[in-house]
């Protein structure tokens, strides 16, 4: 396991330039590229959301509500909580401000890369219709991208294993319910192989996403659909109280996250763009902006109208990053938990005990459960459009069960290889990603032009 983690480290180092220079360059290429059209025309982004320019007679499997749903549900997960408390572990306060401006050239990455997954759509080996980065690269760049889609589904067979959800479940359930101080007040003991209940957490949680993942897309979709929302407003909720009993606390921690940003001097490994490489990683790990995720949700939206398809996508990072991971960042550091050793959950547990008391910590792990499987189960779907588009439909449907035994392993790693699995394998898609959207991005303006025009006209 050590010489798999030294591997994983070391392949990192290799692709950590490229991939913020493509998602950070790229990305604030394509702010100016657009001339901020996303940004000013976010509330057109919430009434379609809403459903006012729903068209039942367009192509695709689910409305732009359930493809945001589904996306969402992809990236609110544990990235945005104890991925937040590594960041800030690990790079200090100053790391939050730039997981804030890679979200906002997230958005605008979204709303290219999602507008493309509609203008570029494609079929199965089974006649469906599919979109995302496979299909625009193929069918928008041509043949000659074809190796680019390959190598973005072979990175995407590892990418998108629910490891690192599965590890930090485990972690939370470990830590709340404490299940070998139980076994030992029972007379068991704790190093007994009969009783390695990450073992069994991890099989309970393989099963249960089992149910919902075999049943395909419209499955996935109702169910993060039913989840996203109210989960989201409960862990906002949550976190407003804390925020309100320490209210004291708020204005200093923001006014920390504002100058440690600019810390030139920190002790952070690669020193000033060390730190901002990590808050960069753990932005894009957090809104999977420049990843190619989201895009095969959108992709699969009853809407034939790329631009509408690419707002509703770009308040993604604004919901998962700009709202989930600011407030739980404020309670990590209201709270000081930050400065403390241990996993990313454990961190934001401490958090939640210091600010609520004992029963702080079971509600987050009720949340974090539904925050957990809605990613494991939307997850698995990004994985066997990869495995699909490399074999064809019918052996596609096998990565569920590379997905669920991979569930499993995960909750006995350690989380150093999971992240740096998930690191690596992010870096590595999203390099061509990023290079497909931006040799594409001209195709994405010419319709914005003629979309804004028929906007304009009456009745449209």
């Amino acid at each position: 396991m050590e010489q798999l983690n030294d591997f994983l480290v070391n392949a990192i180092s290799a692709t950590e330039w490229p991939m913020f220079i493509l998602l950070i360059g790229g990305g604030l290429f394509l702010m100016v590229y657009s001339k901020f059209m996303p940004y000013r025309f976010f509330g057109h982004a919430i009434a379609i959301t809403a459903g006012k320019y729903d068209d039942n007679k367009a192509k695709g499997d689910v409305s732009s509500l359930q493809a945001l749903s589904a996306a969402v549900a992809a990236t609110v997960g544990l990235g945005n909580i104890s991925g937040v408390a590594i960041a800030i572990h690990d790079g200090g306060p100053g790391v939050v401000f730039w997981i804030w401006m890679t979200a906002l050239i997230g958005m605008c990455i979204k709303f290219y890369s999602c507008g493309l997954s509609i203008m570029f759509r494609g079929q199965d080996s089974d006649g469906k219709l599919q979109g995302g980065p496979m299909f625009y690269m193929t069918k928008g760049l041509g043949k000659k991208a074809k190796p680019l889609a390959i190598f973005f589904s072979i990175a995407g067979l590892f990418g998108f294993l629910g490891v690192f959800t599965a590890n930090q479940f485990t972690e939370t359930f470990m830590n709340v319910v404490q299940p070998e101080e139980s076994l030992v007040a029972l007379g068991g003991s704790e190093a007994d192989p009969l009783f390695n209940w990450k073992l069994v957490i991890g099989i309970v949680l393989a099963i249960i996403s089992s149910f919902v993942i075999f049943g395909g897309l419209k499955n996935i979709a109702k169910v993060a659909t039913a989840l996203v929302p109210t989960m989201v407003v409960v862990y906002l909720l949550t976190v407003i109280l804390v925020m309100i009993a320490n209210a004291s606390k708020v204005g200093p921690s923001l006014k920390l996250i504002i100058t440690e940003a600019w810390n030139f001097k920190t002790i952070v490994t690669g020193g000033f763009w060390g730190l901002v490489i990590i808050g960069v990683r753990r932005a894009m790990f957090s809104n999977e902006a420049g990843l190619g995720s989201a895009p095969m949700y959108h992709g699969q939206s009853k809407n034939d109208e790329p631009i509408r398809e690419g707002l509703v996508a770009m308040l993604g990072p604004f919901i998962d990053t700009i709202l989930v991971c600011t407030f739980t960042a404020i309670v990590l550091i209201l709270s000081g938990a930050y400065l403390e050793e241990g996993s990313g959950i454990v961190m934001t547990l401490n958090a939640f005990n210091t600010s609520l008391g004992s029963w702080g910590g079971i509600l987050l792990m009720v949340i974090v459960s539904a925050f957990a499987l809605s990613t494991l189960f939307t997850y698995s779907y990004y994985g066997v459009k990869c495995l699909s588009f490399l074999t064809n439909a019918k052996i596609g449907k096998l990565y569920n069960v590379y997905f669920v035994i991979m569930i499993v392993f995960a909750a006995i790693a350690s989380l150093e290889v999971v992240k740096n699995l998930i690191d690596l394998s992010y870096a590595l898609m999203v390099i061509p990603n990023m290079i497909a959207v931006l040799l594409l991005a001209p195709k994405i303006n010419m319709a914005t032009k003629a979309y804004l025009q028929k906007m304009k006209q009456p009745h449209a």
